[in-house]
């Protein structure tokens, strides 16, 4: 601790850069990384290395291998590369390796080697073929730009929703540019080029010229550009030697250095904190690492091996063969604490904390000139701050108990944050491990959040460890572990070398019934892997028979679903499994069908009555059941003569509805009819027409309900509502005005909802929270579930928390 500050660099008079290790490297390449082509992944993400062979006549008829590593050097993946030739590799958002090849075409792959798909960038690249390529990311996901043989750009600023745009032709050019980039302005994707002395921003419709303000004279030419991590900042490497740095819109100048080298670097990379003044860029040569930035003089390394720059939210990765580096900043409280003969509170915090351990007077000498300053507050939070920025962990345990020392002096101190850090610093020191390998800093894991970081874990199939912080951090079972232990599942159907049997018992074994888990998802995942078998044994432990029954029915399993459907009772999903079965089957196959089946055939003979009358002649033929069928021959006839007296009827009624109130109505049905005259503003003729042809009342009230919507006549629907009470209940107003995108409108009916459905219309109206105490006020666990399974997101937590509270209270009882 007294040479902590040894590895500190100062660059001007108010801030300080350090570099520290890491992890040593032990992944034992056989090729210098000048000879690959490199891609790291941000946020303490993989790296990937794949040997260039295409550049080389004499080596091109050796098949490069791609190999994925974690940051650590662990080998994640390798593969033989059976593809064309490569121009360049990156990483997407969601750490997908994006491969762009020299034809246009850019193969994704996972995390560990397993292929996704494939796109192609448009036939123009295809014919011109590919000379360079940046993949970048915006708030929208992760881009694609590429530069074409014709000297063309073409980009798609995501690639999960692929929208090729072709950039402007820039007048004159000629060959290639000699650095280009892309910007992110105004959440617009552009490029930005330079040709010569001259630079051009490229948007969807324009090329236009720009030009740096307050640029030094003598530019002939632009060498690297370099954009900041969050698209704000640009720097520009020039043939004279100087970097000048500013806004990326151009239309500042931040500062410009003089680095008297004129040769061009291997990379140009930005290195700030957030909400820090202090702005460097990074430029690496051959042997020479230099940072620069507002100030007269500049820090210098020397490089022993061929590295590779990696730009990070607040700093700057550095890997080479051997040594994986971290160089940022130093951060305000570390630095007040730290700094040689420092007075700052926390540094005497620190110190009488020490002072205390060694059982000296002096730690009630610090301390006392402390509290005497009024700043007791401020050290601890200094302390708990500088805490985690540390990457060692003995520096962050100094720090806490100097936190945790200064709080026994405090009355009012909130534990919160000293606690969260603690959790924090817990959780980073666990993924930070070299078998793990991923070095997130405090403030990269801040911004990329605890869900994403699980996501991660997940993506890398280290499912106890995310088990293991979802408990720690005391996360609700459905946005932790049972998320997670879904994720382990779908992996687990992927394992063939492991019997239909064993599978489907390791997961509900593991599974049980854990809340916000569906079997059915899982099982979906095993039919798509092609394990049809096991798919089935999952779905044996979905208690959802609604979930069960679709994915049989994908499965061609037909008639297992109309069992699981009789089974659950439910008669719209039984139709819906008969409805399939009569597509899928022929005629005499779906009647054998239905003969084994008396409930799916009762059913189906009620539908025949109001919709198949022949098929329900058939029925009771293939049945030899004379009486059913003359009593269908007699109902047949009363009903062709009732149908042909109602038509004509109908046809007179709808010819003096013209004479009086114009407009069409010939040929219209009598619903159609009824509605018209609804949506006219004629509710009185129409309630006398479904009278008079005795059309239900539920009925009229679904007419009249979609007809008001339809015109967003809320008053006249307010009043219809009020007029008596609804036959269909109050849930279908919630349901139309919802669809209708009329939430107030939706959330006025909500109210009126019965006890039954209550908690379906609170859902409807997105209002979770009070879902959750109508479903724990009645004990319905079917309503339960049906909540936890709305609750996404953290703000959703608190509520997820209170149902899993109130199901251990009622298994209590």
């Amino acid at each position: 601790m007294d040479c902590y500050t040894a590895n500190w660099n100062p660059l001007g008079d108010s801030a300080f850069y350090r570099k520290y290790e890491l992890y040593s490297m032990d992944w034992d390449l056989k090729e210098e990384l000048r000879d690959c082509l490199v891609a790291a992944a941000p946020y303490g993400g993989p790296i990937a290395l794949l040997r260039n062979p295409w550049r080389k006549e004499k080596a091109a008829s050796v098949r490069p291998v791609l190999d994925i590593y974690s940051a650590s050097g662990m080998p994640l993946a390798s593969l033989l590369w059976k593809s064309g030739p490569v121009v360049s590799l990156g990483w997407s958002a969601e750490e997908e390796l994006l491969c762009v090849q020299e034809d246009g075409v850019v193969l994704v792959y996972g995390l560990h080697g397993d292929f996704r798909r494939h796109f192609s960038m448009g036939n123009e690249v295809l014919q011109n073929r590919v000379l360079d390529a940046r993949i970048f990311h915006t708030e929208f996901g992760s881009g694609v730009a590429i530069l074409t043989g014709a000297h063309r750009f073409t980009l798609s600023a995501n690639v999960g929703d692929l929208k090729l745009r072709r950039m402007p032709e820039v007048p004159g050019l000629q060959s290639a540019p000699s650095c280009w980039t892309t910007l992110c302005q105004d959440r617009v994707a552009h490029i930005l080029l330079a040709v010569g002395p001259d630079l051009y921003l490229l948007d969807h419709a324009t090329c236009s010229t720009v030009t740096p303000p307050g640029l030094a004279p003598g530019v002939s030419s632009f060498l690297q550009m370099a954009v900041s991590f969050t698209y704000r900042h640009l720097a520009l490497f020039t043939d004279t030697g100087y970097i000048w740095m500013g806004t990326a819109s151009l239309k500042e100048k931040l500062c410009e250095f003089n680095c008297n080298i004129r040769a061009p670097p291997k990379q140009m990379v930005w290195c700030s904190r957030p909400r820090s003044k202090e702005r460097a860029v990074v430029v690496a040569w051959e042997k020479r690492l230099m940072v620069v930035g507002d100030a007269p003089e500049s820090i210098q390394f020397v490089l022993d091996e061929d590295s590779y720059l990696v730009p990070e939210l607040d700093g700057v990765r550095i890997f080479s063969r051997s040594i994986h580096e971290f160089l940022h900043e130093v951060p305000v409280a570390s630095e007040e604490i730290f700094k040689i003969a420092s007075m700052a509170p926390g540094a005497l915090l620190l110190e009488a904390q020490k002072e205390y351990e060694k059982e000296s007077q002096k730690a009630d000498e610090y301390l006392r000139e402390i509290q005497e300053l009024g700043q007791l507050t401020q050290a601890v939070q200094q302390c708990i701050e500088a805490a985690g920025h540390e990457h060692r962990p003995d520096m962050q345990k100094s720090l806490l108990r100097a936190a945790s020392f200064g709080k026994c002096f405090l009355d009012r101190f909130p534990p919160d944050g000293f606690v969260r850090m603690c959790q924090d610093l817990r959780v980073l020191n666990a993924i930070r491990d070299y078998h793990i390998g991923i070095p997130l800093t405090y403030s990269q894991y801040k911004q990329l959040t605890i869900q994403v970081l699980l996501d991660r874990l997940v993506l890398r199939r280290l499912y106890p460890l995310a088990i293991q912080i979802c408990e720690y951090l005391r996360l609700p079972e459905v946005q932790g572990v049972s998320r997670i232990l879904a994720h382990w599942a779908c992996y687990k159907v992927q394992q063939k070398d492991v019997s239909d049997e064993d599978v489907a018992r390791a997961i509900n074994q593991k599974l049980g019934d854990t809340p916000g888990v569906s079997y059915s998802d899982i099982a979906a995942r095993a039919y798509g892997c092609g394990r049809t078998e096991l798919a089935i044994k999952l779905l044996e432990y979905e208690p959802r028979s609604g979930e069960q029954v679709p994915l049989l029915l994908k499965m061609k399993r037909s008639k297992l679903a109309l069992s699981k459907a009789i089974e659950s009772g439910d008669t719209d999903l039984v139709f819906t499994v008969l409805l399939h079965l009569k597509n899928e089957l022929n005629r005499g196959d779906f009647f054998m069908t239905l003969r084994n089946q008396p409930m799916a055939l009762s059913l189906y003979r009620q539908f025949c009555k109001h919709q198949e009358l022949e098929t329900l002649k058939d029925l009771y033929n293939q049945d030899d059941n004379h009486q059913e069928l003359g009593s269908f021959h007699i109902r047949a006839s009363y009903a062709a003569e009732e149908a042909t007296e109602d038509q004509m009827r109908l046809l007179r009624l709808q010819r003096r509805l013209e004479d009086e109130l114009g407009g069409q109505f010939l040929d219209l049905s009598l619903h159609d009819t009824v509605t018209t005259l609804i949506l006219g503003g004629h509710n009185k003729r129409a309630e006398q027409l479904a009278r008079d042809f005795r059309i239900p009342d539920k009925r009229l009230w679904w007419l009249k309900l979609t007809a008001l919507a339809d015109l967003e006549d809320w008053e006249e629907l307010e009043k219809f509502s009020k007029s008596k009470k609804s036959p269909i209940g109050y849930l279908p107003f919630v349901e139309i005005c919802m669809k209708q995108h009329n939430k107030y409108e939706a959330k006025k009916y909500a109210s009126r909802v019965g006890p039954e459905q209550k908690v379906k219309a609170l859902l409807l109206v997105g209002d979770v929270a009070q879902a959750a105490d109508v479903a724990i006020e009645r004990r319905n666990e079917a309503e339960l579930s049906l909540v936890l399974s709305h609750c996404t997101g953290a703000t959703d937590g608190a509520t997820a928390d209170k149902i899993q509270r109130a199901r251990a209270q009622a298994q209590k009882k």
